[in-house]
This record gives structure tokens, sequence and C-alpha cells, in this order.
């Protein structure tokens, strides 16, 4: 299998011997060629001179008054930001540690980005060597928003939504746009950009692209594939089995436990479970529902011991699906860990 992702920054880490991810000196130096921090033809020689100091030991402190002699102004912002996230990565015990620390207490307060990229190398890490394209695809879903395009026949397909922007405002008009716009069913089963049993290879060869549509119908093999993904997410960050299935309706009168993937998720199936009116819609931006299942029951709460826990994604107002994968860690019923 080909190392996908490549330039994620996992391949910079290491692993401890319960499987956890540890900082290096080479994954901090990879923000230092960031956009946000690195090098440009205008960059004066203060600036020049602390990249250089932080490429040869990037857990150097530098002081304030330092930062404050660079010429630029977002230079020296962005330098803060990132000295700021630099010292909570090196207090947490693990990376892991670290990103389920950013959720607790009052908010998160480092960059989004920095985040997504933090989710991509979890992913890259929990996926391994055995993964088949179709889940690394869906995986994408955790940290990459998708936009989502509902054809007349009811195929529901997504595609990575800064790929469509990013061709759209250069008036690239490419195979996604294309596909996503105006194709049949007929063309689109030609089409390389959506992924599908034919050429789920080639997903290898453009794993940093993002230039793959795929299909998010209920008999289409990308929700199984997102179902094991989280399973593996659960697992790995809360050393907790579950069987997680995807789910077309809730059928069920004793409704006890919920989670949504997303904000648009979250607030339709509050609303469901509390029986108040939702619209059609608003239900026809729910994508999917899955049912979670507990392998070891006594993991979970009493009162939710037994039964499911539904989870649900929905795209929101703008057809935008943005799924929030610390939801589901910090959201299952379980028995606090003494």
């Amino acid at each position: 299998m080909p190392n996908y992702w490549a330039r994620c920054g996992f391949d910079t880490l290491t692993v401890s011997p319960d499987n956890q991810l540890l900082l290096t000196d080479d994954f901090l130096r990879t923000y230092l060629s960031r956009p946000e921090l690195a090098l440009v033809p205008e960059s004066c020689p203060k600036e020049r001179a602390i990249h250089q100091r932080l490429l040869n030991n990037p857990r150097e402190l530098i002081s304030q008054d330092e930062i404050e002699q660079m010429a630029d102004a977002d230079i020296q912002a962005n330098y803060a930001i990132w000295f700021r996230y630099r010292t909570k990565l090196l207090a947490a015990s693990s990376l892991e540690s670290f990103y389920m620390s950013l959720f607790e207490g009052e908010g998160v307060d480092v960059p989004p980005l920095f985040v997504a990229q933090l989710t991509q190398i979890f992913l890259r890490h929990i996926l391994g060597e055995q993964a088949d394209p179709f889940e690394i695809r869906v995986a994408e879903l955790l940290y990459r928003p998708q936009k989502i395009t509902i054809l007349e026949d009811g195929i529901v397909m997504a595609a990575d939504h800064e790929t469509i922007e990013r061709n759209a405002q250069a008036s690239e008009f490419g195979n996604i746009i294309d596909l996503l716009k105006n194709q049949s069913m007929a063309m689109r089963t030609l089409d390389l950009d959506v992924l599908h049993d034919d050429n789920a290879k080639s997903y290898w060869g453009r794993d940093e692209s993002h230039d793959f549509a795929i299909q998010l119908n209920f008999d289409q093999p990308a929700l199984p594939a997102l179902a094991k993904v989280l399973e593996k997410w659960i697992e790995h960050f809360l050393g907790v089995s579950t069987s997680i299935t995807p789910l077309k309706e809730i059928h069920d009168p004793k409704w006890v436990w919920h989670v949504g993937l997303d904000a648009s998720a979250t607030e339709i199936l509050n609303s469901l479970y509390n029986k108040e009116p939702v619209d059609e819609a608003t239900l026809s931006r729910i994508i999917c529902l899955f049912k979670l299942e507990f392998k070891e029951p006594n993991s979970v709460m009493s009162q939710v011991r037994g039964k499911p826990v539904y989870l649900g994604m929905a795209m929101n107002q703008d057809s935008i699906l943005k799924l929030k994968p610390q939801n589901v860690l910090f959201n299952l019923p379980l028995n606090p860990v003494s």
C-alpha cells in the first residue's frame, strides 16, 4: 500500500508502546514550512534569524520582544499563535491527550487548520496500512468540509468543498464541477472523479489532490466505510469497542440517546428527540443516520445499557457537510473513568 497522505506530518512522529503519537522535533519543524510561517522574499532579517534558530531547535523559547522586532505585523501574530499552540503541545503526554484537551474547558483556542491537520494525522495512524480507498476517502469527511449535491435521481454526491471553490474561482470547471452541476448518471459511471469499485485503486495516486467525489447513498459502499472509520476512531481515543451501521430512519419509541456528528445534525436530532416540529426542508438536510451499539455493555451508563445510540450527519443550509469528529468522543453515554 502506498504511503498515503504523506505530507500530513504523520511520518515525523513516533508511536509509544500504548499506540499513542509522540511529539518530535521534526514534527515541530513541519510548521515552519507552512504558509503562515514560511519565509518569503519580503521576510525581514529578524524574521529570517528567528526562523533559522527554530529550524535548528524547534523547542527554543523566543521572547515577545524578539517577536515584536519582526517587520511584518501579520507574521508577529502568526508566531504568537504558533508559540501558544507549541507550548500546549510540549506540555501534553501525547498528541491524543493534547487533542482531547482542546475540547475541554471554555473552548478551542487554536486555529481550525491545526485541528484539521491533527485529525488527519490521527486518521492516518488509526487506519494504518490495511485501509481500503473507500475508508480513506470517507475519512476525509472528518477533517475537510464537503459540498453536498442531491441530483434529480436522488443521488447524493459529496465533493471536497475547497477543491470546488478553488476550481470555480479559477474558472476551471473540471470533472467534479461538471459532474455535480450537469452530468447524467450514465456519464458519471465513466468519470474517474467519482470513486467506485472499478477505479478505487486510482485514489492512491491522488490521495492529496482531494479531487474524488463520492456517493453517499444508503446502498453505496461509502457509508459502511464511514461507519468502520468511526468505530476505529472511538476505539483509539476511548478504548471502547462499538458496532456502527448505517440507518435510513429511527423507529424507536424508547430512543434514549443520540449524537450529532455536526452542528446541523445535532440541532435536527435534538428537535426530533424532543418531539418538536421539523419541516420537510430541514429533514431533507439529513444525509445519513447510524446505529451505534456497544460491545462492552458495562462501559455504558446504566440508563442506556442495552440500548443503541443514534448518530446523524446533515448538511447545513448552504449544502455543506462539516463533521465534528470530537462530538462522538465527548457525547457518548459512557461510565466515568475512575
